[in-house]
């Protein structure tokens, strides 16, 4: 095929990588009807079936796009509490969210239920495509396959996990500290009794860490155990691994077999010098590497997605101001950074040492006072952010919670992924924006100011009741109105 620039391209955007970032990036663009391919590598779904955890910002940012009941049919709630450095308290009091819970479902199936989603939106996706290398110009984006065919298209995004070949390609940087300790992760059957194990995972536990056996179903359990005297760590783990960690540190094996999955993380964090170069993009792991402890990397891909998405789409259909496409790394790359520093924070809280465990005891103690607890929670589950959209009012720049508005919930009004203004005051319009901005005019909902202007995100871009000052920042996040 003839993929010079010239030739008009039957894509607006590739995207490189199929997982939960990819799948949500495509489908997020989609909405806006932009033209994408998804390039995924691997020609089958993994054979594993791990378990991953949707934090409440994620959650609500399914229920916005519709998705949350799909989800939900296939998962399990707990409880939002006892992620921080897996300290075991329970979930904080009146979570400021109409989804205050984590939903655990298998790793697969989040996968085929967003890549469906994104393919039933008219996103297009190829199983076996590797990319071999790319070039830029001022027009758009040239990829070559690994088996030669070239694909043109106007932007190329990298979804395609720590090891991305579109981040080294770019010649992004990826700046860290790699890995000093590294565990034994997967899920399995024990035989020992269940009362049993709880007693001496909680014995165990006091001296060595991360350390847990977890129930996940009957009599089927999520296991991590340290990996320090493994033979071969660049070999997958085996069951005998775990076995062997595990009676060299609690004095039984709990009869542990029939494993689900296995695998081996450590504790690298990199993040990447720039989210951006050129018409290519980074999100997801591509973007940013973590332990895996309080379960945030799968919610910070996903999230990454949902704020891009709309700006890309934006860029495409021409409607963009011009720095809307710079707001994704100022506003999502300091988000990274938190969650690389509590990762840090909450692995040195894992450490054997006495220094590490007497800052574990101290703040064991400090988690019973509510705020605390909150405060940590509320950062794992990413419902404290706030993106800096200037001096005002606290929500300015946060998201705002699902609230009962006419006719149903405020998030069902988001489906489409565009701007909503929800005015209490009656007298607010979006005039020429009505194209991209939604108008729900409903002086009984539950809100405490006279308007707010929300992105398509769910953040809030504006708070008021003035029409002149509103009109302003239509302009500022959707460009010039229609005439």
């Amino acid at each position: 095929m003839d993929s010079s620039p010239s030739t008009p391209s039957p894509f607006d955007v590739v995207i490189v990588g199929c997982g939960p970032t990819g799948a949500t990036l495509a489908a997020e663009l989609r909405l806006h009807d932009v033209r994408v391919l998804v390039l995924e590598q691997d020609t089958e779904p993994a054979s594993f079936v791990r378990i991953v955890g949707l934090h409440i910002r994620s959650l609500e940012l399914m229920a916005m796009r519709g998705l949350l009941d799909r989800l939900r049919a296939h998962g399990r709630q707990r409880p939002a509490g006892g992620f921080f450095a897996a300290i075991p308290k329970p979930a904080p009091r009146d979570l400021d969210s109409a989804h205050a819970y984590l939903l655990g479902i298998p790793q697969p199936v989040i996968v085929r239920l967003l890549e469906d989603h994104a393919v039933h939106l008219g996103a297009e996706v190829r199983h076996g495509g590797a990319v071999a290398g790319f070039e830029q110009d001022e027009e758009g984006v040239t990829v070559e396959l690994a088996g030669g065919e070239r694909l043109r298209a106007r932007y190329l995004v990298g979804c395609d996990g720590g090891r991305s070949t579109v981040r080294k390609l770019s010649g992004i940087g990826f700046p860290g500290e790699p890995s000093r300790t590294e565990t034994l992760m997967g899920e399995m059957a024990a035989t020992a009794p269940p009362a049993e194990i709880a007693a001496k995972v909680t014995e165990v536990s006091e001296t060595h860490r991360p350390f847990w056996l977890r129930p996940f179903g009957e009599d089927v359990y999520s296991v991590v155990v340290p990996a320090a005297g493994v033979a071969d760590r660049a070999a997958p783990p085996t069951l005998d691994d775990f076995r062997q960690q595990l009676r060299a540190i609690a004095g039984t094996d709990f009869g542990v077999h029939s494993p689900r999955w296995l695998s081996r993380f450590g504790d690298a964090t990199r993040l990447a010098e720039r989210y951006r170069t050129g018409r290519v993009l980074l999100a997801g792991d591509a973007a940013h590497i973590h332990p895996p402890t309080g379960g945030q990397g799968l919610n910070l891909g996903i999230q990454d997605a949902f704020n891009l998405g709309w700006k890309l789409a934006a860029r495409i259909r021409g409607w963009a101001p011009e720095p809307l496409l710079d707001t994704y790394q100022a506003e999502r790359r300091p988000v990274a950074e938190a969650v690389l520093d509590n990762t840090r924070a909450q692995m040195e809280l894992s450490a054997p040492g006495p220094g590490p465990q007497a800052v574990r005891r101290l703040l064991t103690e400090l988690m019973d006072l509510d705020e605390v607890n909150r405060y940590l929670i509320a950062k794992i589950a990413a419902i404290d952010i706030r993106y800096d959209f200037g001096a005002g009012p606290d929500l300015l720049g946060r998201r705002l919670r699902d609230l009962d508005v006419k006719q149903g919930r405020l998030y069902d009004r988001l489906h489409r992924g565009r701007g909503l203004l929800l005015d209490r005051t009656e007298r607010l319009t979006t005039g020429g924006w009505s194209d991209r901005v939604d108008h729900l005019a409903d002086p009984t909902a539950d809100l405490d100011v006279p308007g707010v202007l929300l992105r398509p995100d769910g953040h809030v871009a504006w708070i008021g009741d003035d029409q002149r000052d509103l009109d302003d920042h239509l302009a500022r996040w959707f460009s010039s109105p229609l005439r």
